[in-house]
């Protein structure tokens, strides 16, 4: 019998998602998602597009700040997003299971 992890609850993803909670209707870019997570590229970018791909996350182009740099990928939660965060965010409360995204001992 294989046991199974429900989805969007392992603790990185719970970082992802309680950042995000932070500002739900802000725009935020990868790089700032990772830097305020400390999770790796490698990490972070498979969650996020997981989290799009269910319809948690909305996301866009946005045009460079400086000429001669590139557009970057940004995103935010989506309505569905924010109220299933939510509710996951409220589990780990009461389990005492999700960290602050910059807590000390985070995994990452």
């Amino acid at each position: 019998m294989s046991m199974t992890r429900q989805p969007n609850t392992s603790p990185q993803t719970l970082r992802v998602l309680r950042l995000l909670l932070e500002e739900p209707t802000a725009w935020h870019y990868g790089y700032e998602i990772s830097q305020r997570t400390r999770l790796k590229s490698g990490t972070l970018y498979p969650i996020l597009i997981r989290l799009a791909d269910q319809g948690w996350l909305e996301t866009r182009w946005a045009e460079p700040e400086r000429q001669g740099r590139p557009a970057r990928h940004t995103y935010h939660l989506t309505q569905v997003g924010s109220r299933q965060a939510s509710a996951l965010a409220a589990k780990g409360q009461e389990a005492g299971a999700v960290q602050q995204p910059g807590a000390q001992g985070a995994i990452g």
